[in-house]
């Protein structure tokens, strides 16, 4: 094995949403502190925040799987299905590109977060994901189905790196923690968060962060300025685009609005503010969890997965959550102001870092 300092690790995060992206962060800082050469892989608004956050480092352009959510109850589930065969198409096209690309370049081992086909049967590849149990909203045979398939696919990595508690502390319940695990090693690395609290006093009465795929980013982005045309408070908004440069504007001097945040900038923001809503996809949520901010989650309609988590964490009493349809803003602020909901303190925080050292341990050279 080569010296540390030339060990090269080829990153990839899935291109839905930006969530994939963000959560990869704290792993990019780690492996990059230790002296190891990042090269990212990803295309879009995924690879762009990526590139605000890491200028310095390699950047490689790679198709997406272009998918688009519908509304409609289960349209995920339903959409996914209708374009399986594009899926495994361009999982098949993601994997030839890798092996040609490590014929041609030195890698040394592979991080995908939740792209099948950026796999290597030679080099030590890892896959990420939150979500080893599927769900559809579709029943419980559809889900062992897809559970089957998904782990068709994860079988193929070396190990699985799955971004959750072990304990009853898990943020992502039965998605994390099916009845049986693939047959290559899990591990659960706790939160991956890009962010780290800090004492600051609130100085933000409210934070709202928009993400997730379009359409739906955008229905909840017009859903939200509606309400703030009228409201009284003081407010920090995140559109979640970046690469944006044309402005949105709104006529409420109370309200500031950013089309994209650096995640320092984000970071403090987050602290200071006293309320955030949110989506409930689950990077969004590891980040709440993380620095302990009173959340209200709006799920993606069609996604049941971030339906599940949050109706996971209302239960717990974690955070609140409304759908799209019935979100109301300003009644919705003043039910989260009311509320008593609150992420616990986590006592593991650091489950990724044995992980990381392990993974590292595997290259000549490095002593941790």
């Amino acid at each position: 094995m080569p010296p540390v300092s030339t060990i090269q690790v080829l990153i990839s995060p899935l291109d839905w949403g930006l969530g994939h992206a963000t959560r990869c962060i704290p792993i990019i800082k780690r492996l990059s502190t230790h002296g190891l050469t990042v090269i990212l892989a990803g295309s879009g608004p995924q690879l762009t925040l990526l590139r605000n956050e890491f200028p310095a480092l390699e950047m490689v352009e790679i198709p997406g799987y272009g998918i688009r959510y519908s509304s409609e109850k289960g349209g995920l589930v339903r959409g996914l299905i209708f374009q399986i065969p594009r899926i495994l198409r361009q999982i098949r096209r993601e994997n030839a590109w890798l092996k040609n690309y490590c014929r041609n370049r030195k890698i040394d081992a592979i991080i995908s977060d939740n792209r099948y086909g950026f796999y290597h049967k030679e080099i030590f590849s890892v896959f990420i994901t939150h979500q080893l149990f599927i769900q559809t909203g579709m029943g419980n045979r559809v889900n062992r189905i897809l559970m089957r398939l998904n782990y068709f696919f994860i079988q193929r990595f070396s190990e699985c790196w799955v971004p959750d508690f072990q304990d009853t502390s898990s943020l992502a319940g039965l998605l994390s923690h099916p009845p049986h695990l693939p047959g290559i090693a899990v591990k659960y690395i706790g939160i991956l968060s890009r962010f780290h609290p800090d004492r600051k006093e609130v100085s933000n009465p409210l934070l709202i962060l928009i993400s997730g795929p379009e359409p739906q980013r955008t229905e909840l982005e017009n859903k939200i300025f509606e309400g703030l045309s009228i409201y009284k408070g003081r407010a920090v908004v995140v559109r979640g685009l970046p690469g944006m440069k044309e402005k949105k504007t709104i006529s409420n001097a109370g309200i500031v609005i950013y089309n994209h945040l650096p995640s320092e900038a984000l970071n403090e923001w987050m602290n200071c503010s006293a309320i955030v809503i949110s989506r409930s996809g689950y990077s969004s949520i590891m980040d709440l969890a993380r620095l302990r901010r009173k959340a209200l989650l709006i799920p993606t309609p069609g996604q049941p997965e971030q339906e599940y988590l949050a109706k996971e964490l209302e239960e717990k009493k974690w955070a609140l959550q409304v759908s799209q349809e019935s979100f109301r803003l300003e009644e919705s602020v003043k039910t989260l102001q009311e509320s008593a909901v609150g992420f616990p303190a986590f006592s593991d925080e650091k489950s990724a870092d044995p992980v990381l050292i392990a993974f590292l341990s595997r290259f000549n050279g490095f002593h941790p």
